[in-house]
């Protein structure tokens, strides 16, 4: 994640270096400055960053399964456990 924020603040940067050397210099014309950078920079991002977002994704979505995967287990262990003390507590209680 924090490489594909890097790379996302880079690209933002050099946008933001490109327009200012463009002319974009007076302090009335830098919201504009700041604008046409962050939009340009999540076009940009858009296409150039497919790989790393890809991977970034895929990355959670392996979290998420082992996560959930891990849920069900404790939650099988739990029932498991429950249902063995209420067979042995009606067979001792049955003697």
């Amino acid at each position: 994640m924090a490489r594909y924020s890097v790379l996302r603040l880079m690209i933002f940067f050099g946008l933001l270096c490109a327009l200012w050397l463009l002319g974009l210099r007076d302090t009335s014309q830098f919201p504009w400055l700041l604008g046409l950078s962050a939009v340009g920079s999540m076009v940009v991002s858009y296409f150039v960053l497919q790989g790393p977002r890809a991977e970034f994704s895929a990355k959670i979505a392996h979290r998420v399964d082992e996560h959930a995967r891990r849920v069900d287990q404790s939650t099988e262990d739990e029932d498991e456990d429950a249902s063995g003390g209420a067979v042995a507590g009606g067979a001792a209680a049955g003697r």
